[in-house]
């Protein structure tokens, strides 16, 4: 009865605004990850060139251009599609949204409100244990970059941008707190990079989210939805839920009623704002674009589509774990991976997953993902890098590994040996760099056992107090000084070796 009393309590979140039932909706745009735009064979751009530099004239609207439809677009909107478990529809179409706005040169956007890519689908959230439903998914073009010279009091607009492709993955509100708005985006943000249809950089806004918020009494119908518009940060999307929460229970309890409309956020007040009333279907007028005709898919298509999918994050975890590494060793690696470069046009650059892969092949997996996590990724943050930078090939690395199990070098020399490629990249064997290093380790013999008496003894002349503390049964004292004799040595002696000469000289009061 008590599991069941637990199992039927109300979430943690409920207790935050009791009585009250908040209900969440997110629209995702997720940039694709393509070298052309949606319409045009114009180059998608980055945040560092020159405005007004990836322009065609169809992108600026100019009389007579026509629109011609990237294929490349449709595949990775297929992959995510795929991904989401979502319905794909044989037949959809484009339809113009009609607005004026400055960074909108034709007065409209297409997309595809009325016959989306696909519909349906489900996105699970692991952290939680719960999922959210897909409403649709649908492919639309992006609009031009507006920004606001105050000083000058003078608007500018770069068309870098403008009919970039876009999918726009719209959720069921399903969502009952900030957290599970939170969970809901990062896992999405994921499942886009594994399957490389985008980066999903908000901070770079290729992943831009607008939030439906409303609220109402416990048993009562839904409140009166805001929408909140261009939110490009995790954080900030949480804390303008929880201010939009505030703002429509202080409405209600003062006996207001909420206005449908058009927020945005000011993330130095952490409060919403209004922008707009909030508009419907028939203030866009929306009609079928008259240029591009339906988009019709064949299920061959969809099938090639499908063969080309990588492994989803569920299935890379689910098989990681099978392998013997633990919930700590996975989550390192797929949370490296999430930040990994994603190529253009589905190209999937190798990640920390599948560098382990191959290093994993016929080697201990538990040996394996120590020397990555501890040594090798750890060497990197120090260095201020990311994985994309690592220079040691799979080759080399697993080299690396065999030689220090097969004790050819110490776990003390392959560090050695590790920092030195990483400083000084190289194509040459692990085993010669060793060796030119002078980091092979010591061979067993009389000569090895008078050098390794000889170091010891300076360690234990050079730390008296470590010594004695040792002498006292300190275990920490006591690796402190195999510490030094590893030092001594240049990491080519054994430290388990090291450890029980040091012991048997140290109970002898050498």
């Amino acid at each position: 009865m008590a599991v069941l009393q637990l199992q039927l309590a109300p979430p943690m979140f409920a207790y935050r605004w009791p009585g009250w039932e908040v209900v969440v909706g997110i629209e995702v745009h997720a940039q694709i990850k393509s070298r052309r735009k949606l319409f045009s064979e114009t180059l998608t751009s980055t945040l560092s060139e020159a405005p007004n530099t990836h322009v065609s004239p169809y992108d600026a609207a100019f009389p007579g251009t026509l629109p011609r439809l990237n294929p490349t677009c449709v595949k990775l909107a297929l992959r995510t599609a795929l991904a989401l478990q979502s319905d794909i529809h044989l037949r959809s179409a484009f339809d113009r949204k009609h607005y004026f706005y400055a960074d909108l040169p034709s007065g409209y956007q297409i997309t595809q409100q009325y016959s989306p890519l696909a519909t349906g689908g489900v996105l699970e959230l692991p952290n939680l244990g719960t999922s959210v439903r897909v409403k649709q998914i649908q492919l639309e073009q992006d609009t031009a970059k507006s920004t606001f010279d105050r000083r000058r009091k003078l608007s500018h607009i770069d068309l870098n941008r403008a009919g970039t492709g876009l999918m726009e993955i719209v959720s069921e509100p399903d969502m009952r707190s900030p957290e599970q708005a939170a969970e809901y985006v990062r896992t999405l943000q994921a499942l886009l990079r594994a399957v490389g249809s985008s980066d999903g950089n908000m901070e770079q806004g290729s992943m831009r989210c607008d939030v439906n918020v409303s609220v109402n009494r416990q048993g009562e119908p839904p409140g009166t939805r805001c929408e909140i518009k261009n939110l490009n940060s995790v954080k900030f999307m949480m804390i303008a839920i929880a201010s939009e929460v505030y703002r429509h229970i202080d409405l209600i309890d003062a006996g207001g009623t909420v206005s449908q409309e058009t927020r945005g956020f000011d993330e130095d007040r952490a409060e919403t704002f209004r922008l707009r009333s909030k508009e419907d279907a028939p203030d866009y007028r929306y009609m079928p674009d008259p240029n591009l005709p339906p988009l019709l898919l064949t299920s061959k298509f969809i099938d090639i589509a499908r063969q080309s999918m990588p492994e989803l994050p569920r299935a890379t975890r689910a098989r990681l774990l099978d392998v013997g590494l633990t919930e700590n060793n996975v989550d390192v690696l797929m949370a490296v991976d999430s930040g990994r470069d994603i190529g253009f046009d589905g190209e999937m650059k190798q990640g920390a997953v599948a560098y382990f892969d191959a290093l994993a092949e016929g080697r201990d997996p538990k040996v394996v993902v120590n020397w990555m996590t501890h040594e090798l990724l750890g060497q990197l943050m120090s260095r201020n890098q990311t994985f994309s930078h690592n220079p040691i090939s799979v080759a080399q690395m697993g080299e690396l590994i065999d030689l220090v199990q097969a004790g050819t070098v110490t776990g003390t020399g392959g560090k050695s040996v590790l920092r030195h490629l990483l400083d000084n990249p190289s194509s040459t064997s692990v085993h010669t760099i060793a060796e030119q290093l002078g980091l092979l380790a010591l061979e067993a013999g009389e000569e090895t056992d008078k050098a390794l008496n000889d170091w010891c003894k300076q360690a234990i002349s050079a730390l008296p107090k470590e010594a004695e503390a040792a002498r006292k049964g300190n275990e920490r004292v006591l690796n402190k000084l195999v510490g030094r004799v590893m030092k001594l040595s240049q990491g080519r002696v054994d430290a388990i070796r090291t450890k029980e000469v040091l012991s048997g000289m140290l109970v002898q009061g050498k």
